[in-house]
């Protein structure tokens, strides 16, 4: 097991037994929305890519995203979103928690952590609600490199340019982390 998930299980746990919530079986029921997110996300950004290269692709996470996100957050009764530390789309700029998580994830890689096992959770106070909190780390894979890594097709930089003047979200090598899944439930 993770060391920071033993962490993390233990401040939980012990938050939780006041408020009698089971933060482990709240973790697996995210860690349950993870896959499908995941997958309906790559599963657009593949065909996008089939269909048109990385410039149809940028449509996929344009619009397409958000989409699945509300989608699945309306089924499963949880928030899911992304975020990451390089942003691309202001919208999607983590709040202060998250900034916390994703610069813990990244000390977490440096000291040697496998990035694909990177999650944290967190049972908080958030405007006077209690709120389980859940972030899984994303990295930084093949397809991904076509619009967020260190060499950017001319035409993909200029429909990036065009779409997100802000963009941080370039420079990223395999193996980086480019954001995470963030997820959240409001418990009261």
């Amino acid at each position: 097991m993770h060391k920071t998930m033993v962490f993390v299980m233990g401040l939980a746990s012990t938050l939780a037994l006041a408020a009698d919530v089971d933060p482990v079986r709240l973790a697996a029921e995210a860690r349950s929305q993870v896959k499908p997110f995941m997958m309906a996300l790559k599963g657009e950004l593949q065909k996008a890519m089939k269909a048109g290269g990385p410039v149809n692709a940028i449509s996929v996470c344009n619009e397409k995203a958000p989409q699945i996100a509300a989608r699945l957050s309306q089924r499963s009764g949880w928030e899911l979103a992304r975020t990451s530390l390089k942003v691309r789309n202001p919208d999607n700029a983590p709040d202060a928690w998250e900034r916390k998580v994703l610069e813990r994830f990244e000390q977490e890689k440096a000291a040697g952590a496998d990035v694909k096992k990177l999650e944290y959770y967190e049972l908080v106070d958030q405007d006077g609600k209690k709120v389980f909190r859940y972030m899984k780390a994303i990295p930084t894979g093949g397809i991904c490199l076509e619009c967020h890594g260190p060499q950017l097709k001319p035409e993909v930089a200029a429909r990036l340019d065009q779409l997100y003047p802000h963009d941080q979200a370039r420079g990223f090598e395999p193996g980086d982390i480019r954001g995470a899944f963030t997820f959240l439930k409001v418990l009261d």
